[in-house]
């Protein structure tokens, strides 16, 4: 690099799982470098350099840095103000015989770019296997629920009725189209290669033009981008980070469902027999999991205009107002995406359901939903259908009363009993109340969605096995 930054571990890799906290960290990313540098003489050896097997057996025994090693990068970084040179120096150290051959014809971006992209590659596909284990689980909370009725909410005011599955299955086709654009973004990455300076290739005329194709080849990834300045361009980090951003307005609609429906007491994300949910007000269940999901989630949305802005002010061939941007951005994203899945899975894993709530919220707003099902009723047993309208208005109105002014129950259908108007149906009034009536295909929904997408997706080899690896560790627990 043109200039002094020093790489950190960011502080959310505390609570990121331990693959994603070691994909961005310091050591990992050296030791990116220095296999980098090893496929780089490698492929040049082949090409016809005079580089020795001794240099490359010597590489190839010291791809991991120690802490004595990490310590002589330090001192030589804070002299020479260059990461990627002070690493260079230290490498020679212990490979002696390839001192003279390390970083041959590259830029510093060789390693940090081409590096860059593993991380992102490799990040991605744990975020992939994350996510499969999450739509796993509230899968089987969809089914399990699949013809619970609840009352729906739009504008969250009082609707028809819906299924607690039903309702879950928004959640996961939002994930499985998160699932979707995240596998489809890793799968186009490609690879920055060896392209000299400013991309021209100029360093390597002598190398053959079949190097960067070698190099690409021995990192792991099916092609190089055709053309690159000095990096490869910003705006494939904007690309990355747009699904990022996505799951992230996915997590927090989730979790703000979750947290609407603890104050209606309807359903809880897990709560532990110790925990507390205020130091003053004893009594709160707060939903500290949910609201953590939720801030996360706005973070993560946010990163994603900072990868934008960096990527449109990238002057002609490269400049380095990218560098120490990129550096919290790209590990922050994905450090924060993984600690949402792994917040989710948890509480998807444990939400608890109180049917009784549910069916007494029902109760409380069914009278009114019912008055189109006792009209049609009237009308079936020759009564007149403007008739029983007005009759049901007034009445509801009366009830209406009954509720908002007076805080007292719903007493709708009470008052139709009492009506002799309703005479001819009302031993028809407990069957026209049923909830499991007012849900229409929603059990049916929950059961197609399920087989014919949410299956196929996770049937995917490398998210069918994350989820068998989750089990099994479920199960040793």
């Amino acid at each position: 690099m043109e200039a002094f930054e020093t790489y950190q571990t960011p502080l959310s890799s505390r609570y990121a799982s331990k693959e994603m906290a070691h994909l961005f960290s310091p050591a990992n990313r050296f030791n990116t470098w220095r296999k980098l540098w090893l496929n780089l003489a490698i492929a040049e050896k082949q090409l016809g350099l005079p580089i020795t097997d001794e240099a490359i057996a010597q590489m190839e025994a010291n791809l991991e840095l120690t802490p004595e090693q990490f310590e002589i990068a330090a001192v030589e970084e804070k002299k020479r103000r260059h990461d990627v040179m002070a690493h260079v120096h230290t490498f020679g150290k212990v490979a002696p015989a390839a001192a003279g051959i390390i970083h041959l014809g590259a830029t510093s971006c060789y390693v940090t770019d081409n590096a860059d992209l593993i991380f992102l590659r490799e990040g991605l596909g744990f975020l992939i296997r994350s996510l499969g284990v999450l739509i796993s689980r509230l899968s089987a909370f969809a089914a399990q629920y699949r013809d619970l009725p609840t009352l729906g909410f739009t504008h969250f005011q009082p609707a028809q009725l819906t299924t607690v599955g039903k309702r879950a299955t928004l959640w996961i086709q939002e994930l499985l189209w998160d699932l979707k654009n995240i596998k489809r973004v890793r799968d186009e990455l490609g690879f920055r290669g060896v392209k000299g300076t400013t991309g021209t290739q100029a360093s390597f005329l002598a190398l053959f033009d079949e190097l960067d194709a070698l190099v690409t080849k021995l990192s792991g990834f099916e092609y190089a981008y055709p053309v690159t300045s000095q990096t490869y361009s910003r705006k494939i980090d904007a690309d990355v980070l747009a699904p990022l951003a996505s799951l992230g307005a996915t997590a927090h609609k989730i979790a703000t469902d979750i947290r609407l429906l603890a104050n209606l007491k309807e359903i809880e994300e897990p709560f532990e027999s110790t925990q507390i949910g205020s130091s003053a007000m004893a009594y709160k269940r707060n939903p500290m999991r949910s609201e953590r999901v939720c801030s996360l989630a706005r973070h993560l949305m946010v990163l994603h205009q900072n990868a934008l802005m960096t990527a449109s002010v990238q002057w002609f061939e490269r400049t380095l107002d990218d560098s120490a941007n990129r550096r919290i951005t790209l590990p922050e994203a994905f450090l924060t995406a993984d600690i949402i899945l792994s917040t989710l899975q948890n509480i998807s894993e444990g939400l608890v359901v109180y049917p009784k709530v549910i069916a007494r919220r029902i109760a409380q707003e069914l009278p009114f939903m019912a008055t189109e099902n006792v009209i049609m009723a009237i009308v079936k047993k020759g009564g007149d259908r403007q008739e029983a309208h007005e009759k049901i208005r007034v009445l509801s109105h009366e009830a209406g009363h009954q509720v908002k002014q007076l805080g007292l129950e719903n007493d709708l259908i009470d008052r139709i009993r009492a009506d002799p108007y309703f005479d001819p149906i009302k031993d028809d009034l407990d069957a026209l109340l049923e909830p499991s009536s007012f849900i229409g295909r929603a059990p049916e929904q929950v059961d197609s969605f399920l087989k014919n997408w949410v299956d196929p997706a996770l049937a995917d080899k490398e998210v069918s096995e994350s989820i068998s690896k989750s089990q099994k560790v479920e199960l040793n627990v």
